[in-house]
């Protein structure tokens, strides 16, 4: 049973759990510090800047004093304990001006008014009134004066807190993004090592452009998830937890409040995804669609402008394009819908809960809270806001990423090949099929397929398209088991042995070579370090390809693009020839090696042939019959079952089957270059013939 995507992310995350430990714990440190502002805000406005308004007692000593009438006065909660207090006094606002009041006042909170020498407060019904003085700037600057120190320690306090987000934030963001690389690079690195481990049917069925789109442009979606979304669904959980910690700090209620805004965040998260995930599910399916079909037109470019396809394949791609669009569009609404209208839309609830609990609390005094408090609340309110913006406007890409590593990890999840280490000796190379039968799905294409290669013989397999004869091959390499029957090498059960090691010694020169990027020594090393510089030159000149490629300027180092398409046929048939005798096989495959040369270079491909040949069992898949006279034994193929073999005098004797296919390939040839004039009717005649032939093949 597979694990659910997460737990498998969860996985990946944990091998650079040392880097996101340090990222979060930066970024707890980063949200503390940014959370300490509105603390900071708090105490100044509440213990400094409305602070004057609290009682105030006339002193001797000058210590953190306000000189006014040449008196000292000095606030009541910065006596010493034991200091002595002389008489009592109040500094109150009312409108834009400070008054001060040469006694105690009992009850300072209420609606206040200056007329006529005196200060009226009324509260509830009832009105007190005491004499006051208005105070000038200088000397209501003359009180504040004490409060300058502390102001300057907490403005210092809060530069000292906003360099430690800054640099938090700078080490949060790097580590965070360097464990999102060392974790998408080990994801690439399994999901193309587990490629590698795939069975050849599974490629059979599945697009290239396919699984290219997998490998990059999904875990390309899924670095997203750990740098984009992680980032911010961890700063915004932090956040959150240090918002709700600071709002339980500054008052119980005002954190009950504001609750409510938890479960109205995760509903709608799971509302979206729930949405979101089928959009997305077909959005990445298009995108790997259209880089098929932009990968197959590459392959085919030529074809395609041959037979003037162009304007098909180009409705084809306007289709799958047109309805990645569509989806893309339907995301780009529900995005629109959800995104700042969720946020805008709580936020306008929580501040209307908060205004219409405190304000017509206020009124009663049931809910009154300070100046300070009611500021420190709605900035780290607001504050929360940010971290939840970032979380829902990167709800799209969550989706989208969970969709992307749900797809990498679908193909991940297919079986593939056991990978054993190590090697076997080089075998010998006697090949033994014995009552071999097999199926690709329902139908048996081998039936009861018995034959023997000893070492150092040539097999050929001939028979028309369809016949059996790379299957025949495709068991060999162990890309499929039969279903009936045992394959032996050496005595020995090929499914008995790990498929590497026997492919180890094997090779294979294919009709069409493939040649991958780089240069034509590294083609013929393929980078294996046991062959070395001498024996990449020595196999090269052993099979003639000196002889064709000794005008390139520089030489074997010759630059080789994708598939080598810059070098003819020939050329590249004869470097596929190198490469397969530097890694000296027992058993060497020829599938149609010769079938796309042409006639000079053909003489320099049998001698090559010839020279690949020697001391290995030989396999080899023909149309071409006269390029198999030599084979020691020739296997003829017909629905699935051998019905000739010998070599080829003896076939030719035979009469049968072989005999016809050669006639009509050879025959035809040397009676038109023997007798031109008379070639038109034993042409005629020979076709007539043939005809009841071709209905029995």
């Amino acid at each position: 049973m597979t694990q659910s995507t997460g737990k498998r992310l969860l996985q990946y995350a944990l091998t650079a759990k040392k880097t996101f430990i340090a990222a979060l714990l930066l970024l707890s440190i980063g949200v503390a510090a940014e959370l300490a502002g509105p603390f900071i805000a708090k105490s100044m406005i509440d213990n400094h800047m409305l602070a004057i308004e609290k009682p105030y007692f006339k002193t001797a000593s000058s210590e953190e004093a306000a000189v006014y009438n040449n008196e000292y006065y000095k606030r009541a909660d910065r006596f010493q304990p034991g200091e002595a207090k002389g008489q009592e006094i109040r500094l109150l606002q009312a409108g834009r001006s400070f008054y001060f009041i040469n006694s105690a006042v009992d009850q300072p909170d209420g609606e206040r008014t200056f007329r006529d020498g005196e200060l009226h407060i009324v509260r509830g019904g009832n009105e007190v009134t005491y004499p006051a003085v208005k105070l000038s700037v200088d000397e209501l600057f003359a009180f504040y004066k004490p409060e300058l120190p502390g102001i300057y320690e907490l403005v210092g306090l809060y530069a000292l807190f906003l360099v430690i987000s800054i640099f938090a934030e700078f080490g949060k963001t790097y580590w965070l993004q360097s464990s999102a690389n060392q974790v998408i690079r080990k994801l690439r690195t399994d999901v193309y090592a587990h490629i590698q481990r795939l069975p050849v049917h599974f490629f059979d069925n599945l697009p290239a452009g396919k699984v290219v789109s997998r490998v990059t442009n999904d875990t390309e979606a899924i670095k997203d998830l750990f740098i984009a979304v992680l980032s911010n669904f961890s700063t915004g959980v932090i956040n959150i937890i240090g918002v709700y910690i600071a709002l339980f700090l500054l008052d119980v209620r005002l954190g009950l409040v504001s609750l409510f805004i938890i479960p109205a965040l995760i509903l709608w998260i799971v509302i979206y995804r729930k949405v979101a995930t089928k959009y997305n599910t077909i959005i990445r399916s298009r995108l790997s669609e259209i880089n098929a079909i932009i990968n197959e037109s590459i392959q085919g470019m030529s074809i395609i402008r041959i037979f003037r396809r162009q304007k098909e394949r180009s409705e084809e791609f306007e289709k799958l394009n047109d309805d990645y669009l569509k989806y893309q569009n339907k995301m780009l609404n529900l995005n629109a819908l959800t995104s700042h209208n969720l946020v805008n839309s709580i936020r306008s609830l929580s501040f209307v809960l908060v205004l219409w609990y405190f304000g017509f609390g206020s009124l009663d005094g049931s809910t009154f809270v300070s100046l300070g408090v009611l500021y420190a609340f709605v900035d780290v309110l607001g504050r929360m806001f940010q971290p939840i913006t970032g979380m829902v406007n990167q709800l799209a890409n969550l989706d989208s990423s969970m969709v992307s590593a749900g797809r990498v990890f679908t193909l991940m999840d297919e079986p593939g090949e056991a990978v054993t280490d190590g090697t076997m000796p080089r075998y010998k190379g006697n090949v033994a099929f014995k009552n071999v039968s097999f199926a690709y799905k329902k139908d048996f294409v081998l039936r009861d397929i018995s034959f023997e290669a000893r070492p150092g013989e040539t097999v050929a397999l001939v028979g028309h398209t369809g016949s059996g004869k790379s299957s025949i091959i495709n068991l060999l390499f162990r890309f499929y088991d039969p279903q009936k029957g045992s394959i032996t090498i050496d005595g020995q059960e090929v499914t008995s042995l790990p498929k590497q090691w026997i492919r180890n010694h094997m090779g294979i020169v294919l009709q069409d070579p493939y040649l991958f990027t780089g240069t034509i020594a590294s083609n013929v090393s393929l980078g294996d370090e046991r062959i070395s510089r001498e024996r990449v030159e020595r196999a090269l000149r052993e099979v003639g390809a000196d002889k064709l490629l000794a005008h390139l300027p520089q030489g074997f180092d010759e630059p080789v693009v994708e598939k080598g398409s810059t070098l003819s046929a020939g050329q590249r048939q004869l470097i596929s020839f190198a490469r397969a005798l530097s890694f000296d096989p027992a058993i060497l495959i020829l599938d149609e090696a010769t079938s796309n040369i042409d006639t000079e270079t053909e003489s320099i491909i049998q001698e090559a042939l010839e020279v690949l040949k020697k001391g290995r069992t030989t396999f080899i898949i023909a149309h071409r019959l006269s390029t198999i006279r030599s084979a020691d034994q020739i296997l003829v193929l017909h629905r699935g079952e051998i019905v000739e073999r010998g070599n080829h005098d003896e076939l030719m004797a035979l009469g049968g089957r072989y005999f016809r296919m050669y006639q009509l390939q050879v025959g035809a040839a040397a009676a038109e270059s023997a007798n031109p004039v008379a070639a038109g009717s034993a042409h005629q005649a020979s076709a007539a013939g043939l005809q009841p032939a071709f209905k029995k093949m």
